[in-house]
């Protein structure tokens, strides 16, 4: 049951990871906001790299939002939709992945 349980735990971390890397690309879709805002040269390698991080997403989710003009509201849509997905998805699953871990290396 040991053995079990810490795959469990395994599972857990990378649970763990996977929301970190959504943590992370929350910044990298706040630096694409900044940089519509400034409108930065799109030949820089930075600002290319976050459009081409942004903008498949973003894409996706403007199909199905209505038109609103120069108001570009599909950043929002993402960023409520990454914490949906950690805080309901991700923490719920740590959760249960550590809780049920415990409780098999305990040998309950």
């Amino acid at each position: 049951m040991v053995l079990f349980g810490n795959i469990l735990l395994a599972l857990a971390k990378l649970v763990e990871l996977a929301s970190g890397l959504l943590t992370v690309y929350k910044y990298i879709l706040l630096a694409s906001v900044v940089v519509s805002w400034v409108n930065a040269d799109p030949y820089n390698p930075l600002v290319n790299f976050i459009y081409r991080t942004t903008d498949p997403v973003l894409r996706r989710i403007r199909r199905y939002m209505p038109d609103t003009g120069m108001l570009d509201l599909s950043p929002l849509a993402a960023f409520a939709a990454i914490y949906v997905l950690q805080i309901i998805v991700f923490d719920t699953a740590y959760q249960y992945l550590v809780s049920t871990s415990m409780m098999l290396k305990m040998g309950r």
